[in-house]
C-alpha cells in the first residue's frame, strides 16, 4: 500500500471510532464542589475517611466503575439521604467527582 493510500485509510478509520469525550459535559464543577462540601463530606469523612471523605472514592473495592454506576449512585443517594436534588444538580456532582477523582472518558 502507498503511503497516501495508507494515510487516507488511517484518516477514515480513526473518523469511525467514537472519540474520547467528558462523560458529564457542561458540569457546573464550581456549584458540585460547594454542594459535595455541604452534603457529601461529613458523611463520607465519617464513614470512609480520608480528607474530605475521598476515601470512598479512592477505595480498591469501590462499586463506582462506570459513568452510568456514578450516575446511579449519586442518585441513590439524593434518595436514601433526601438530600432533594434536581438531576441536575447530580449531574454537576458526577462531574466534579470523575474530574478530582473518577477519571472516566
Amino acid at each position: 500500500m502507498n503511503m497516501p493510500r495508507a494515510l487516507t485509510a488511517a484518516l477514515l478509520l480513526s473518523a469511525s471510532l467514537p472519540a474520547l469525550a467528558d462523560p458529564f459535559p457542561d458540569a457546573d464543577l464550581v456549584a458540585a464542589k460547594k454542594m459535595h462540601a455541604e452534603l457529601c463530606v461529613q458523611c463520607h469523612e465519617s464513614k470512609f475517611g480520608g480528607e474530605d471523605g475521598s476515601d470512598i472514592y479512592t477505595r480498591i473495592d469501590r462499586r463506582v466503575t462506570t459513568p452510568s454506576a456514578l450516575a446511579q449512585q449519586l442518585t441513590a443517594c439524593t434518595t436514601m439521604l433526601n438530600l432533594d436534588l434536581f438531576p441536575e444538580d447530580e449531574h454537576h456532582l458526577a462531574g466534579y467527582l470523575n474530574k478530582h477523582y473518577y477519571k472516566f472518558e
